[in-house]
């Protein structure tokens, strides 16, 4: 079994900052892919940025040059760094991977439980 823990959510001012953190933990065999996505009240969820397991990189032009994410293959973790938020980036933050298991082979693809950010005005 997998589990995604993400722990960095909260509320802040505009042009604030936040640091979102999700560590995954289980029978992994290795992590492919690695993301966040958002989802606002009343809207569909919504790809924020990826990062591949060579640290390759794509982002929503909303947050281009404002998030940053990264990932810490050692630790299985993967994070984003959010910098000048705006009211607009209120909403759920969810992170999402793709794993191979350790012991089947066989691939999975992961959701953490989502962390509340809210940027207020």
């Amino acid at each position: 079994q997998v589990q995604l823990v993400e722990s960095g959510g909260g509320l802040v001012q505009a042009g604030g900052s936040l640091r979102l953190s999700c560590a995954a933990s289980g029978s992994i065999g290795s992590i492919n892919h690695m993301g966040w996505y958002r989802q606002a009240p009343g809207a569909q969820r919504e790809l924020v940025a990826t990062i591949t397991n060579g640290g390759s990189t794509n982002y929503a032009d909303s947050v281009k040059g404002r998030f940053t994410i990264s990932r810490d293959n050692a630790k299985n973790t993967v994070y984003l760094q959010m910098n000048s938020l705006k009211p607009e980036d209120t909403a759920v933050y969810y992170c999402n991977t793709n794993i191979q298991y350790r012991f089947t082979g066989t691939y999975g693809e992961h959701w953490g439980q989502g962390t509340q950010v809210t940027v207020s005005s």
